[in-house]
């Protein structure tokens, strides 16, 4: 086990690094479940947020992660909590929206690089969440489509979001964010819209999850126990695939599960199973 946890905790970092091009993910909204795309609920983008001029690491189509500046600053969270149970029927997350790991600092620091591209002028606040999943959740005939905002929770208690911004661009690609891939949008919510490094040592081994969607599957690292990467050809229509998941220390059970990619859309394509209201 212990093997296992520190394959992981080698191997998500490099995958974070790895300074191969992705393609840029703009545009790739789907009105149904398909292959490297997001079903999204909403086809109109308001835009508002995020990045205000384009870096140089995007070009020909592609995006360059190792090229993009990050977020400076090193801020701890020690009122962090987490705590997940199962309640009868329910896996039942409590939180209070603060990460267990170090942040950026926002809002974005004037006269910064980041700042240069993504004037980000949210901070990072705490609110109590309850969130009730089912903890033996099953697949709908139809996958249902992905919201803006939280579509499920990290286990450092941070909020995982869908692969756009708030115009509909690729957001790992166009936003900055700090040094655990994450950042706050204007209510506070700090988030993810892709793998975070920091995630690696809150999973119990490369089979465990590292968070809960809101249908209640649980999604896992990047890479598998033998170090390999999980890419987009490895995953069905809602970026997952049934397999055998640590679901607790020592309890392994052959599930549907989500897993995060370099590639787009990094999180999710579609809901498997009924979403949980938010």
């Amino acid at each position: 086990m212990r093997a296992l946890a520190l394959l992981l905790l080698l191997a998500a970092p490099a995958l974070a690094h790895d300074p191969r091009p992705l393609p840029l993910g703009d545009g790739r909204i789907s009105a149904e479940p398909r292959p490297g795309q997001v079903f999204a609920c909403r086809r109109d983008f308001p835009g508002g947020g995020g990045a205000h001029a384009a870096g140089p690491w995007i070009r020909d189509g592609h995006w360059y992660p190792t090229e993009r500046p990050q977020v400076e600053g090193r801020v701890a969270w020690p009122a962090a909590r987490l705590e997940v149970t199962i309640e009868g029927a329910e896996r039942v997350l409590r939180l209070n929206r603060l990460p267990l790991h170090e942040t950026g600092e926002y809002p974005i620091r004037p006269g910064s690089a980041a700042h240069r591209y993504d004037r980000n002028p949210n901070r990072v606040t705490a609110a109590e969440v309850v969130a009730r999943l089912p903890a033996e959740p099953t697949p709908l005939t139809q996958p249902a489509c992905v919201p803006m905002g939280v579509i499920g929770w990290a286990l450092s208690g941070a909020a995982i979001f869908n692969a756009f911004d708030l115009a509909g661009r690729d957001a790992p690609a166009w936003e900055i964010q700090d040094l655990c891939n994450g950042h706050p949008e204007r209510g506070g919510v700090y988030h993810y819209h892709d793998w975070s490094p920091c995630l690696a040592r809150f999973a119990a081994s490369a089979d465990a999850p590292v968070g809960w969607m809101l249908d209640g599957f649980p999604i896992l690292g990047p890479a598998e126990a033998a170090g390999r990467e999980v890419t987009n050809a490895d995953l069905d229509e809602c970026h997952g695939r049934v397999g055998e998941v640590e679901v607790a220390p020592g309890r392994r059970v052959t599930t549907y599960h989500y897993r995060f990619t370099r590639e787009f859309p990094y999180t999710i394509g579609c809901f498997r199973g009924a979403p949980a209201r938010r």
